[in-house]
C-alpha cells in the first residue's frame, strides 16, 4: 500500500515550555532551560545541573487520581497527547478505535516512580527484605514500560496497534519510524506516536557520573549544554516529551487537516560495536541517514536544515560531524545544522521526538532555531552549526538524526508535501 504519512498535529511538553507555542519560542530565541537540578539535593554528584520541566500535572488537567496513577514520564505523555489531539482538530468520538493505534518510546521508563518506591519500600535502603505493603497500589505499572502505551490508548481509545519501543536515545525516533510504517502498510489509518522520559533522579545521575558522560560544569547551568562548542565536557540531562498525529496523507486532505510535514523516509543502523563508543568515521549513522534520503526520493541537496543529535560530548559532535560529511559530501558544509539539546538538555529516549517537533515547527515558521552556547567552534567540527541565534529560512526538507548508547544510529527526513499531490 504505501500510504504517504502526514503529521497533523502537536504536543509538547519540554523544559521551560509546557505546550508547542511556549516550546517554540524557547527555541526560536535560543535560551537555554538548564539549571542547577531542584528536584532533589544534587551536591553529592559529579553533574549538578538538568533541564527540567515546571510541569504541574494538577494544572495541565490531570486528575488526582491520575496523579497517583501515573509516574511522571506517564502524565508528560498524556498531557502531550492531549494537546496533539486537540492540534490535529480530530474527534476523539469520529475516531474509528480498530484504525486507530498509539506507539510511545522512552528509553529508561517510570524510573523516578521506581526510585522512589524503593526508597519507601526498603525504609531507605536500610532493609533488603523490603516491605510491600508499603508500596502505592500501582507500583506494577512503573515497572513495566508498556504502561506507559496503554494510558496514552485508554486515553485516545485506541484499539489498533499499541506498543512501546526503547532503543536508547533513539526511542523517540524510532516510535514515530515504527508508527509511519503500520500505516504505510495499511494496519492503521491514525497513530498517536512520540517519546517521554523523566529521568531526572539520584539513580540515573548517578549511572551517568559512573562513565562521565554528563557534564560537570555545575557553576555556568545555563551554559552546561555546549554542542560542538572546543570546551564542551559532556551533556546535560533533561525531561520531556513530543507526541504527533500521524495519518495518511489522503485522509487528512479529506477533512480539511493542517498538516505540518510529511514523514518522506527514516532508517535505523547499529554499529554492533560498543556499548557507549563510536567508530569515528560515522559509518552507520551515515547509512542510516543514506537510506532516510533514498525513501524520500531526494538528494542531499534538497535539504535545507539538519537537527543534529549534538548531544555536547566530544566523542558524539565528531561522529555525527564525519557521518554528514561521508553522507552528504560538500554539501554538508553549505546546510545549516544546530543542535537543540543547546537548550533543553538531553532527554534520552524522548529527545528524538522533542527534535522531530523541532523540524516540524521550524518548517511551519521558516526559521532554523540555533545552536545555544556556541562560542568557540570545535575545528573537527566545522560545519555550519547555526551559532547563537536562530535564522530565518525556508525549510521544505529537513532531516533529523539520533544517535544511542548501545550502537544505535536513525535518522528521519520530513518533507512539505507537495500542494498537487493526490
Amino acid at each position: 500500500m504505501n500510504h504517504r504519512v502526514v503529521i497533523t498535529g502537536i504536543g509538547v511538553v519540554a523544559p521551560d515550555s509546557i505546550g508547542t507555542k511556549r516550546y517554540w519560542e524557547l527555541l526560536a530565541a535560543g535560551r537555554p532551560a538548564t539549571r542547577r537540578i531542584t528536584f532533589f539535593d544534587p551536591s553529592p554528584f559529579r553533574s549538578q545541573v538538568a533541564a527540567e520541566c515546571d510541569f504541574d500535572p494538577l494544572r495541565e488537567g490531570l486528575s488526582p487520581q491520575q496523579v497517583r496513577r501515573m509516574d511522571r514520564v506517564t502524565q508528560l505523555a498524556v498531557v502531550s497527547a492531549r494537546e496533539c489531539l486537540d492540534d490535529s482538530g480530530l474527534d476523539r468520538e469520529d475516531l474509528d478505535p480498530a484504525r486507530t493505534g498509539v506507539v510511545i518510546g522512552s528509553a529508561v521508563g517510570c524510573t523516578m516512580g521506581l526510585e522512589e518506591e524503593y526508597v519507601v519500600v526498603s525504609d531507605g535502603g536500610r532493609k533488603w527484605l523490603v516491605d510491600e505493603s508499603y508500596a502505592v497500589p500501582h507500583l506494577f505499572n512503573h515497572y513495566v514500560p508498556s504502561s506507559i502505551a496503554a494510558e496514552l490508548a485508554w486515553e485516545v481509545g485506541a484499539e489498533g496497534p499499541v506498543s512501546t519501543v526503547s532503543t536508547g536515545c533513539t526511542s523517540g525516533l524510532d516510535s514515530v519510524g515504527h508508527a509511519v510504517g503500520l500505516i504505510r502498510e495499511g494496519s492503521a489509518d491514525v497513530m498517536v506516536a512520540g517519546a517521554s522520559d523523566a529521568p531526572i533522579s539520584p539513580i540515573t545521575m548517578a549511572c551517568f557520573d559512573a562513565i562521565k558522560a554528563t557534564t560537570p560544569r555545575n557553576d555556568e547551568p545555563g551554559r552546561a549544554s555546549r554542542p560542538f562548542d572546543r570546551t564542551r565536557n559532556g551533556f546535560v540531562l533533561g525531561e520531556g516529551a513530543a507526541v504527533f498525529v500521524l495519518e495518511r496523507l489522503e485522509h487528512a486532505r479529506r477533512r480539511g487537516a493542517h498538516i505540518y510535514a510529511e514523514i518522506g523516509g527514516f532508517a535505523s543502523r547499529s554499529n554492533a560495536y560498543h556499548m557507549t563508543g563510536l567508530r569515528p568515521d560515522g559509518r552507520e549513522m551515515a547509512e542510516a541517514i543514506d537510506a532516510a534520503l533514498a525513501q524520500s526520493r531526494l538528494s542531499p541537496s534538497d535539504l535545507d536544515y539538519v537537527n543534529a543529535h549534538g548531544s555536547g560530548t566530544k566523542q558524539n559532535d565528531r561522529h555525527e560531524t564525519a557521518a554528514f560529511k561521508r553522507s552528504l559530501g560538500d554539501y554538508a558544509y553549505r546546510v545549516p545544522v544546530s543542535g537543540i539539546k543547546s537548550m533543553i538538555g538531553h532527554s534520552l529516549g524522548a529527545i528524538g521526538s522533542l527534535e522531530i517537533a523541532a523540524c516540524a515547527l521550524a518548517m511551519e515558521h521558516g526559521v532554523i532555531p540555533p545552536t545555544a552556547n556556541l562560542h568557540e567552534p570545535d575545528p573537527e567540527c566545522d560545519l555550519d552549526y547555526v551559532p547563537l541565534h536562530a535564522r530565518a529560512q525556508p525549510v521544505r526538507a529537513a532531516l533529523t538524526v539520533g544517535s544511542g548508547f548501545g550502537g544505535f544510529q536513525s535518522a528521519m527526513v520530513l518533507t512539505r508535501p507537495e500542494v498537487s499531490a493526490a
